[in-house]
């Protein structure tokens, strides 16, 4: 499993107990304010994953450029 993934899935383990531990809250008439915080906590986590997989990708793709030119380098020493 990609750590964005991991990391994901943990935080969303981290909200429903929260949430379960909150629904004092929302039994209390709070809905507005219950549902908005478990909303808002769900677009941190969505924009937190995006975040971790695109600096992944490109992580990813300046280690693939890096192995090219060090490829390069290593073909050209062999034949000087």
């Amino acid at each position: 499993m990609k750590r964005y993934n991991l990391i994901a899935l943990l935080l969303l383990i981290y909200l429903a107990v929260m949430a379960y531990f909150g629904r004092g809250m929302l039994l209390s008439g709070n809905y507005w304010e219950y549902f908005g915080i478990i909303a808002i906590t769900l677009l941190i986590i969505i924009a937190l994953r995006w975040a971790l997989k695109r600096r992944e990708m490109i992580r990813n793709e300046r280690r693939q450029k890096q192995d090219a030119s060090n490829r390069r380098t290593l073909h050209n020493d062999r034949h000087m």
